[in-house]
């Protein structure tokens, strides 16, 4: 168990260290701290859970990558909140950190192509950080444009709460590139309307644009579901012996929707907030 926490316990600490390094320069007050350092004690306990039920020792080259993302986010989140407890945000920096985050959502995937290092806990670990950065940025711009705009950070842990209660919502969805294409579009409109680069109007109606395009991919993907609802679920293919969390080359994987999208440790999820794909 010592080897499978090193790689979380590793982000924890550059977490740490990166939040510390945001007060001596920018200065960050308690709700900035509170929320960085409570966001990567999630993380951190999640990665060391996932690791156990894969039965892994340890976070493959993409997960690598994928973390130092996470690290970066939990910087957003903490400067975000500090946002919220009434002190001034650093627009500038707050932009990079995002769109270095947003960036490195295409070395993972390139990184896990030229390993091989598909897993399911790599498909569930980037679109829990996409999901995050997308909620939080969300939060940020909310103030300038409206509450309305939560619902971009909403709508994906509202159709994942709606499985709950209708389980024909959690079945596997077929891959699709228009999902690609709108996942792609809601992180690079938030990041813009985050930088405050374009006049007030046009972020808004970039937003709204978003939204739009939001709201008919995950109601095209509902209506799919509901009219597979009765069919037989697909039958889950053994991983090869070995390898407990490495998917069988074009098979899906057990647990998560059958079709990946732009890199193999990324099936095409019920929902793929992804912000930037390679």
């Amino acid at each position: 168990m010592a080897t499978v926490r090193n790689g979380p316990l590793i982000g924890l600490v550059v977490q740490i260290v990166l939040l510390a390094g945001l007060a001596g320069t920018v200065g960050l007050g308690p709700a900035g701290w509170f929320a960085g350092l409570a966001y990567g004690l999630v993380v951190c306990l999640a990665l060391v859970l996932g690791l156990h039920r894969a039965g892994a020792t340890a976070l493959g080259p993409a997960d690598r990558v994928t973390l130092a993302r996470a690290v970066l986010v939990g910087a957003v989140t903490g400067l975000v909140a500090d946002g919220f407890a009434g002190r001034p945000v650093p627009v500038g920096l707050l932009t990079v950190l995002t769109a270095v985050a947003l960036a490195l959502d295409g070395v993972d995937g390139y990184v896990a192509r030229r390993t091989g290092t598909a897993s399911a806990l790599g498909a569930r670990f980037d679109m829990e950080i996409d999901s995050v950065l997308v909620a939080v940025l969300s939060l940020h711009v909310a103030p300038a444009v409206g509450v309305w705009v939560l619902t971009l950070g909403a709508m994906r842990y509202a159709f994942v709460a709606a499985g709950w209660a209708l389980p024909w919502l959690c079945r596997p969805l077929p891959a699709r590139y228009w999902r690609k294409v709108t996942a792609a579009a809601l992180g690079v409109v938030l990041l813009v309307a985050a930088s405050r680069v374009l006049p007030p109007v046009a972020a808004v109606m970039l937003l709204v644009g978003a939204l739009a395009l939001q709201v008919e991919s995950f109601g095209r993907d509902v209506l799919w579901l509901w009219r597979h609802r009765s069919a037989p679920d697909p039958t889950p293919v053994a991983a090869p012996v070995g390898h407990p969390a490495m998917p069988v080359a074009g098979a899906p994987i057990p647990g998560l929707p059958v079709a990946a999208e732009s890199r193999p440790d990324r099936p095409a999820t019920r929902r793929e907030l992804v912000a930037v794909h390679d």
